[in-house]
């Protein structure tokens, strides 16, 4: 039988951050964030933008 071509709907291929409790969610978002503003040269003012960038990253899968 073959494999459904869409597999969204089980839960397989999720990004891990998906499989988080809101706590770790939380620590790696802050832990993304706080990397990005130290390679930004810890400029100041940018919290929000740094943050949701960091957000993006972790709930992509990409950090």
């Amino acid at each position: 039988m073959a494999k459904p071509a869409n597999n969204s709907g089980f839960g397989w291929n999720k990004p891990a951050a998906m499989k988080l409790s809101e706590p770790e969610l939380t620590d790696r978002i802050r832990k993304k964030a706080q990397e990005i503003w130290e390679k930004k040269g810890r400029v100041q003012g940018k919290d929000l933008d740094i943050w949701l960038e960091a957000e993006k990253l972790v709930k992509g899968g990409k950090a």
